[in-house]
């Protein structure tokens, strides 16, 4: 059996009778219209008389009594059929119903008059009355079809009281009792609002909360002023879909969109929408831009692991927030770059004291699996009224003012003042030259002699860039190479020194010159998965000079993985380079470790050799250590005689420094060396 539900439905409420068989079923025997009693709990006809037996083409009241109704019963009919059970339970209510019967599965419309009924056993029924068959036009069937079927719900109000009708969806959704169209709503202004703009035009549409069976579900609600066809009463016509899920999943896009998934702080696009909205609803609001990042980072990293850096990360956010106002906005830029917007602003020494807390929070230990972890911030802040200017000026601002703190020593505060954008302009422009300069290779090295101790002679020489600009002249690597770490010029820039290099040393060899060379390497280069080729590429060269090209690299290019570091290290010595580290001393070196390494050179830094006799200790212990590791030990800086003749006397292998000579071209310094130098 399908049912379908009627084109217009009638309410009639008997509450001072009570529910029984109002026609004895007997009576209903001899009764010329269909009488029937439906079983809902069991979906079968329970009692039928003669006239219901011809509706529903059964030989015999027994015939339809054995009919199952539930195998072609819509879930749709079954759900309107325990609402009508609820409300027979509830009081003595009757509906009359356009409803289409499929006996033989043949359609047959009928009107139907709906109560309820008890059993025996005490269980609600339902008596069915046809009032006749119906003679509504295939489109109003139809129509009557679809309004049971469809999960819009569709409810018609009277204008200041109960629902006059329910669709079966509507019925299902709210279940309660509907008193009036306002008790839907969750939000009284939602109701308000629509209520208002419907008077205004007739019509509206909004999206809101409303109070259902299931709780609080969001609906796109449209209500339309209309009047009832019964009693031509002012009422409201309102249809609703269910779009929780949608919102759900929009609110979500949306917040992942607007948030970063790491430390759930709000991201770059949503801070730069919200500056758009602060510039302009609230234009003549002092704020200020805090934007910090951490201190050696990358160091963090490779030192503890990237796990250890999220958890740093993560600290670092929970920390800023719990130090600001409900209202003050943090943001992550990527990275470890993060922005505090602070609106209200009104004097310096509260902004100050707002930093102060924000760096004393985060400069607490951090740990991560037990490990203890310091964090330190560079902190770079512009204050602005949002008239004056655009957001990317500040942005731009407080990221120059940032900047500054770094170059300054790290783990400062700098405000941004316009001296400052003076300087960002002219480095901007630099960096726009330095591009040009990579492109069309318009650096050469200079070349600063290593001297044998012992013997006095120059046994080698340190590749050094300079920039040959074309219009200032020779400018020396630290008015270019920290640009070129920042942007990663420095990897196009390091792959050109290789280049020059080790064409020089094969140059030198093809001269019969003895000399080898050193050339810098650059963490970022080193970690660079093109180095490695690079250096294959240059060592098939049939006069690759073989053990005299030696790569100098950090200390910190040796943190992280050892197994991984010591593999590629291998890799290099393999293919005919060597290895030394620069600047030994000053980075972080594990003895324990090092001794992995294939190292042949250390390069003892020059604030030590500069601090001679008072820094001899330390110097005295590099030696030793290069003796026990076989490795090379240079001295570099070395700028007197004195400093000079100490090393002498230790045994330091080579020395390299300004006493000997600066950097000099290729032309200077190959005449240089072909001098025999005693000191």
């Amino acid at each position: 059996m399908t049912k379908v539900s009627s084109l217009t439905t009638n309410l009639i409420h008997r509450p001072d009778e009570p529910i029984q068989d109002f026609v004895p079923f007997d009576l209903a025997q001899r009764l010329d219209a269909a009488v029937w009693v439906f079983d809902i709990d069991n979906s079968r006809i329970a009692r039928a008389n003669a006239a219901a037996c011809r509706l529903w083409r059964a030989s015999s009241e027994e015939d339809l009594k054995g009919r199952d109704l539930s195998r072609d019963m819509s879930s749709t009919v079954a759900k309107r059929l325990l609402q009508y059970q609820a409300d027979f339970t509830a009081g003595n209510t009757t509906f009359t119903e356009l409803w289409t019967l499929y006996p033989s599965g043949e359609p047959e419309s009928v009107m139907v008059v709906y109560s309820g009924y008890r059993l025996e056993d005490g269980r609600m029924a339902m008596m069915c009355e046809a009032l006749g068959q119906a003679e509504d036009q295939p489109d109003n069937l139809r129509s009557a079809e679809a309004l049971l079927h469809t999960d819009v719900m569709i409810t018609l109000f009277s204008r200041d009281g109960p629902p006059l009708y329910m669709n079966p969806a509507a019925r299902n959704a709210f279940k309660t009792p509907v008193v009036d169209f306002a008790r839907l709503f969750v939000e009284p202004t939602d109701c308000d609002e629509l209520l208002d703009q419907m008077e205004r035009l007739g019509e509206y549409r909004l999206v809101s909360r409303m109070n259902t069976a299931r709780g609080q579900r969001w609906f796109d609600v449209s209500a339309k002023k209309c009047s009832d066809a019964v009693t031509g009463q002012p009422a409201i016509l309102m249809t609703a879909i269910d779009v929780s899920e949608l919102k759900e999943a929009r609110d979500t896009a949306r917040h992942l969109a607007d948030r970063d998934q790491l430390t759930n702080l709000h991201n770059r696009t949503f801070l730069q929408n919200h500056l758009s909205t602060l510039y302009r609803v609230r234009p003549d609001t002092p704020c200020a831009l805090i934007f910090f990042d951490v201190d050696r980072f990358k160091l963090i990293n490779d030192r503890y692991g990237h796990e250890a850096g999220d958890t740093v990360l993560k600290q670092i956010a929970l920390r800023t927030r719990a130090t600001l106002r409900a209202h003050d906005m943090i943001a992550r830029l990527g990275g470890d770059e993060f922005v505090v917007l602070i609106e209200d602003v009104h004097d310096r020494a509260s902004l100050e004291a707002q930093i102060s807390r924000l760096r004393l929070a985060i400069s607490r230990p951090i740990l991560h699996n037990k490990t203890r972890i310091d964090a330190r911030i560079s902190v770079g802040v512009a204050s602005f009224f949002p008239r004056k200017g655009d957001q990317s000026d500040v942005l731009r601002e407080a990221d120059i003012a940032l900047y500054a703190s770094k170059q300054s020593g790290r783990d400062k505060v700098t405000y941004f003042t316009p001296e400052m954008g003076v300087a960002a302009k002219a480095r901007d422009r630099l960096e726009i030259e330095l591009r040009h300069a990579v492109e069309n290779e318009e650096f050469v090295l200079y070349y600063q002699p290593r001297l044998d101790i012992e013997t006095g002679k120059i046994i080698g020489a340190e590749g050094l860039a300079r920039w040959m600009h074309p219009e200032r002249g020779v400018l020396l690597p630290d008015s270019f190479i920290p640009i070129c770490e920042e942007t990663g010029l420095i990897e196009e820039l390091g792959r050109l020194v290789l280049e020059v290099g080790c064409r020089q040393a094969i140059d030198w060899a093809r001269q019969g010159r003895d000399l080898s060379v050193s050339l810098n390497v650059s963490p970022r280069q080193f970690s660079d998965p093109g180095f490695i080729n690079t250096l294959t590429l240059l060592a098939t060269d049939p006069d690759f000079p073989t053990g005299k090209i030696e790569l100098e690299v950090t200390e910190t290019v040796l943190i992280g993985d050892h197994d991984l570091i010591a593999g590629r290290l291998r890799a290099i010595t393999a293919m005919g380079y060597r290895l030394a580290i620069d600047d030994f001393g000053t980075g972080y070196s594990n003895l324990s470790y090092i001794s992995r390494f294939p190292l042949t050179c250390l390069k003892i830094d020059r604030s030590f050799i500069s601090q001679l006799p008072e820094s001899g200790p330390i110097v005295q212990l590099i030696l030793t250590l290069g003796q026990q590791l076989g490795a090379t030990v240079v001295s570099e800086g070395v700028e007197t005689a004195e400093q000079l003749a100490w090393l002498s006397d230790h045994n330091c292998d080579e020395a390299q420094g300004y006493y000997i000579t600066a950097p000099l071209p290729v032309p200077e310094f190959e005449a240089f060396t072909d001098r025999l130098l005693v000191f």
